[in-house]
This record gives C-alpha cells, sequence and structure tokens, in this order.
C-alpha cells in the first residue's frame, strides 16, 4: 500500500492531518488511514475510540466550514478510516487556509486557487462575474446570429436571452468574451518550417472576441492544410488534415479552457500534425479516462458553450473527443490527447487513408516517414519481422503506390508518398 492523490497513511493522529481534510473537501474526496505507516505496514493505534473521538473532535474545531466525512474502524480494531467528501460549500479552511493535494502532498493553494474555490462555494464560474469593462460592443456576434440563425434584433433584451447581461452587473465576463474588443488572451498561431527555427507564419489575435479567434484559426488552418485540384471543369478540395475535427478542437479549446490566466491559446503547426494546447487542465469531477472515453463531459464556460451551441460551431455538448475520433477512423494516423494538471494537448496528425494495407503492412508503414528516407538498418530494429520479410512487405506496398524505393543494395531507403 502507498500514498496516492487521494490516499494518505497516518501512523498516529496529530494535527498534520486537518491540511489533507481541507484538501480532499476542496477539491475530489479521498481516505486517510490512522494506525498504518509510511510504507503501508500496520502500526495499529493503542486506543481506537478515543482516536476516533479525537480525529473527530479536531477536525469539527478546526476545519471551517464543516466538512462531510466518516470514520470507520478496521483491521481488528487497530486502524481507523477517515473518508472525507469532496464538499459544496468551498473553500475549507484551516487555520484560515485552504489546501490541496500535489501528487501524495499537501499543499497551500495560491491565490487564484482560492478565488475558483470561492467561486465554486458560491456555485458560480469565472464566466459569470461582472466584467470589468462594461463599455462594450457586440458587432462580430450580431453578425453571426444574424448569418447563422437569422436574428434580426440585437439589443439588451437579446444579451440578456443569452445570459449575457442583467440590470444590476451588467455585462459578465461572458460578454467581455464575446465582445469585439475585450481585455482577455486570445490564440497564439505560429506555422513552423522544417523545423522549429524556421517560422512560416505567426498570427496572434488577443483582445478581440473569441468568434473573431475562432474564424482566424480556421482561416490559417486552410492557408497551410487544405489544397485544390482541378480536374476539367470541376474543381474539388481536399484536406489534409480533417477541417472538422480541427474545427472541434478549437471550439473546444475556447469553450473549456481557463479564462483567469493571461495565456493564450498555443496552436503550433508542422508539415505533419497540428497540436493545440488550451490552459486549464480537466474540471473537478471528471477523470482522464472519462474526458478521453466521452463517457462525461463537464461545461467549465456553461454560458460561452451555449452561444457556441447556438451558432452550431459544435454540436451536442461532451462528444468532441468521440466525433474527434471518429473523424480519423479510416487513417492510420490517430489523433494523440495529453493531460496535465493546467493543460491539455491535442494532436491532429496528417489524415493518412488505410489503403488496403495489410496487418503486417499497417505494421511497418507506422515507422516510415513522410519526410525523412529511412534505410533498412533503421526499420527493422523496431520491426516484429525478419529483415526479408520487411522487404517483402515494403516491395509490395511500392506496387500499390504507398511508397517509394530509391538506391539498391545497402543504401537502399524508403520513404511515405
Amino acid at each position: 500500500m502507498r500514498e496516492t492523490r487521494t490516499l494518505e497513511l497516518k501512523e498516529t493522529v496529530t494535527n498534520t492531518f486537518l491540511k489533507t481534510v481541507s484538501a480532499f473537501a476542496n477539491y475530489d474526496g479521498g481516505t486517510i488511514l490512522f494506525g498504518i505507516d509510511d510504507d503501508g505496514n500496520t502500526k495499529g493505534l493503542p486506543d481506537i475510540e478515543k482516536a476516533c473521538l479525537d480525529i473527530e473532535h479536531k477536525i469539527n474545531d478546526s476545519i471551517s466550514p464543516q466538512p462531510d466525512y466518516t470514520l470507520e474502524i478496521g483491521n481488528n480494531n487497530h486502524t481507523v478510516k477517515l473518508t472525507v467528501k469532496s464538499g459544496f460549500r468551498k473553500p475549507y479552511l484551516y487555520k484560515s487556509k485552504a489546501y490541496k493535494r500535489n501528487d501524495t502532498s499537501t499543499i497551500e493553494v495560491d491565490s487564484l486557487e482560492l478565488s475558483r474555490l470561492i467561486l465554486e462555494g458560491r456555485n458560480m464560474s469565472f464566466e459569470e462575474l461582472p466584467c470589468k469593462e462594461q463599455e462594450l460592443s457586440f458587432n462580430t456576434l450580431f453578425r453571426k446570429l444574424n448569418d447563422i440563425i437569422h436574428i434580426e434584433t440585437f439589443n439588451k433584451d437579446t444579451l440578456k436571452s443569452l445570459n449575457l447581461y442583467d440590470d444590476i452587473n451588467g455585462y459578465n465576463n461572458a460578454a467581455g468574451l464575446l465582445a469585439d474588443k475585450n481585455h482577455f488572451p486570445g490564440v497564439d498561431i505560429v506555422k513552423f518550417g522544417e523545423t522549429i527555427s524556421i517560422i512560416q507564419k505567426r498570427i496572434t489575435a488577443e483582445n478581440v472576441s473569441v468568434l473573431d479567434s475562432y474564424e482566424k484559426s480556421i482561416s490559417v488552418y486552410r492557408d497551410f492544410y487544405t489544397y485544390e485540384t482541378v480536374q476539367g471543369a470541376e474543381r474539388q478540395t481536399f484536406e489534409k488534415i480533417p477541417e472538422a475535427a480541427f474545427r472541434e478542437v478549437i471550439a473546444n479549446a475556447l469553450i473549456h479552457r481557463v479564462w483567469d490566466v493571461e495565456s493564450h491559446i498555443m496552436i503550433s503547426m508542422f508539415d505533419d500534425r497540428i497540436e493545440v494546447v488550451s490552459p486549464g487542465g480537466l474540471p473537478h469531477g471528471i477523470s482522464e479516462e472519462e474526458y478521453l472515453s466521452g463517457k462525461l463531459s463537464i461545461l467549465r464556460n456553461r454560458i460561452l458553450a451555449n452561444i457556441f451551441y447556438r451558432l452550431k460551431f459544435v454540436e451536442v455538448f461532451g462528444t468532441g473527443i468521440t466525433r474527434i475520433k471518429q473523424l480519423y477512423d479510416k487513417s492510420l494516423a490517430k489523433p494523440a490527447f495529453e493531460v496535465s494538471e493546467n493543460a491539455i494537448k491535442v494532436i491532429l496528425p496528417i489524415f493518412e487513408s488505410d489503403i488496403e494495407l495489410t496487418d503486417d503492412e499497417r505494421t511497418i508503414y507506422k515507422l516510415l516517414s513522410k519526410t525523412i528516407m529511412k534505410p533498412m538498418g533503421e526499420i527493422a530494429p523496431s520491426a516484429p519481422f525478419g529483415k526479408t520479410k520487411i522487404t517483402h512487405l515494403l516491395q509490395s506496398m511500392e506496387k500499390k503506390g504507398i511508397i517509394s524505393i530509391e538506391g539498391n543494395g545497402k543504401s537502399t531507403k524508403y520513404i511515405i508518398r
């Protein structure tokens, strides 16, 4: 048994556990086992009943407001299990300070995190707070509403119906995010060349409507990842990366990011992929597995999400990850999702059609590159086949027009077309 983010071990009952009670109540809950040392060995408590009373009194006297917890006696009356539930009246303070878990340790939250806990305890979000700017215009929002859902009248009543304005507090932060000019960060888009030292294009959209940030991102995407062919009188557009997938990623980044930090959404464009990094990890109450599987969705910015839904930028809430994966269903290269405490990264690779490849050919295909010619010496060590079979597979893929082979003998090299 080892300590985790939601499990702490205490050999004795001292005041040190109270910081962890605060942390568990403020976030995802957790368990503290008393009578067990840091290595997971059961040492036992000398007086179980006294220990339970001591734990109860310490929590009731020291944590404010009082958290929801239970005590259980286990291991033949040698240990006590304290289970603390995530509370609704946050922040839960110990000596006027709020705490959180950082892996297996407990630390005090900073001022930004404390303000978030206070809002959560009030059942509010950052987007609902009054915007510090009250002289706002909404030409972009009006134009989009008119174009897409044919709203012809735009006034304070329209903004009220969209939950962007009320007579007491005026415009909220959601309204500020949608306003033509504002004080919020936006998107930073960089198109790299062959290396990250070569920048082909860079555009930063900040202090503008999130709708403008969204459209600017789509525009730059089209410059580099779509192309047209003309056959006779017909013109056909091709997408190197599915535009629907990119739209979904950008819309979700804007909807689900945290807006109380001065950080842009970073969009890094490469020849073989696009990487989008959104500030803010997962909202509390959803696990990484639930996020990646699409089983559960928690809206961090509900008002903003509703606007994007009305404008048909997103479909049903909570289906973004599933939809992106479906768009790559027939691609050899798949999208990737990386979740950390303070950011979410989505990687969209170039769409590579699964053109009648056998399972063995698909294995070799994944070891090749579109930009670098690889010799057999670089392919064979990572392949589960011998060189003779690899050679036959590569020759078969060349006949199908999937790869190119150049050179002879030991100088032979292979590259994806």
